[in-house]
């Protein structure tokens, strides 16, 4: 008898210790057909298969441990891909999204591996239109779509306050010896939300140089605040940006340079399945007249909880010598240029598409 009981019982521990452990698959699977106009340099018009546009095409997987006493551990593993060639996105990374581990209690989280900054974090509440991938804050500043390798994370929530800091020992790559500042990134995102009111505050600090010039710098410092008044939501948000030491901003004419970078938009939902977006999005590079405008309006119908369908509409405009596309500012040479905007040209783009989520 006293052997059978012992068998029942470590079968009841085996049973609670799987009960409180998880492992999540998830993903989303997003493609459509774009069209665009001024392309190349003979303005040529393009229509193409893309993916990821509203959200990166991505598949990952989820896991929590709880290890007693309110603490748990984490990991999240997650792979972005381009479903219209079947590729690895990220530069062919296995896990370019995400890939980390962790602890987490009551009094936060401290994950480790490569992670979203703290301005990605910051964009994906406060750009009206989500971080989509096509269209929207990412074309004008790329920054708030970044994320860093070799990465210590703290994501701590206190009520209505949610606070996170990271620092990267190399931000897009290896460490290397005797270059303690070589691809260095660190940052840290405060947030206030309660009720129909939220605020934020993020703040970048990127070293892009070499381990033989150590010195460029990129620094972003971005406040940005939403409102919900009915089925609407207003989004308002400001970035100032300054190189130091020869960096380069992107979109920028020369080195070293600074910028106010400014959005307004508003979310509205129509019906419960269909919902429109409008956002205006405004670089102003200090000391040159080349500030670039763009215009995007989405509109999704929601199929089901895990399917809708998309179309969104994009203006670029240039002033000057701006060199802005509606998916970003002209980059790449050969075969890549075939989708840049000849200096002082505006574009316009238009997708539809569809999204599922699992």
């Amino acid at each position: 008898m006293k052997k059978v009981l012992a068998v029942v019982a470590a079968s009841v521990a085996a049973n609670v210790v799987y009960a409180q452990s998880s492992v999540t698959l998830y993903g989303i699977v997003d493609a459509g057909v774009e069209y665009l106009n001024n392309t190349g340099q003979n303005g040529n018009g393009l229509v193409r298969l893309t993916s990821g546009n509203q959200s990166g095409s991505r598949w990952g997987l989820r896991g929590v441990e709880e290890l007693g006493g309110g603490l748990k551990a984490v990991f999240l593993l997650e792979s972005g891909f381009d479903i219209d060639t079947g590729t690895s996105a990220q530069g062919g990374r296995l896990f370019g999204r995400n890939a980390y581990v962790g602890l987490e209690s009551q009094y936060g989280a401290l994950l480790l591996g490569r992670q979203q900054t703290s301005m990605r974090e910051f964009g994906t509440i406060y750009d009206p239109n989500a971080i989509s991938d096509r269209y929207g804050i990412l074309s004008i500043a790329p920054e708030f779509g970044a994320r860093a390798d070799n990465t210590v994370k703290y994501v701590g929530k206190f009520g209505a306050l949610s606070a996170q800091a990271f620092y990267s020992f190399q931000s897009n790559g290896n460490e290397v010896a005797g270059s303690n500042v070589f691809g260095r990134n660190f940052g840290a995102f405060v947030n206030y939300a309660t009720g129909p009111f939220s605020v934020g505050v993020a703040y970048d600090d990127a070293h892009v140089g070499t381990p033989a010039n150590q010195a460029p710098v990129l620094r972003r410092v971005s406040v940005a605040g939403t409102y919900a008044v009915g089925e609407a939501k207003i989004y308002a948000g400001y970035r100032l940006a300054k190189a130091y030491d020869g960096a380069m901003l992107p979109g920028a004419q020369s080195a070293d340079a600074g910028s106010n970078f400014y959005w307004l938009g508003l979310a509205y939902k129509l019906t419960p399945a269909f919902s429109l977006t409008g956002t205006a999005y405004y670089q102003d590079f200090r000391h040159t007249g080349s500030d670039p405008w763009q215009f995007v309006l989405t509109g999704d119908y929601t199929l089901s909880k895990r399917t809708d369908l998309y179309t969104s509409v994009s203006y670029a405009l240039n002033k000057d010598n701006s060199q802005l596309g509606v998916n970003g500012f002209n980059s790449g040479t050969g075969s890549s240029a075939v989708f840049n905007v000849q200096p002082g040209k505006n574009q316009v783009g238009a997708v539809m598409g569809v999204r599922h989520r699992f």
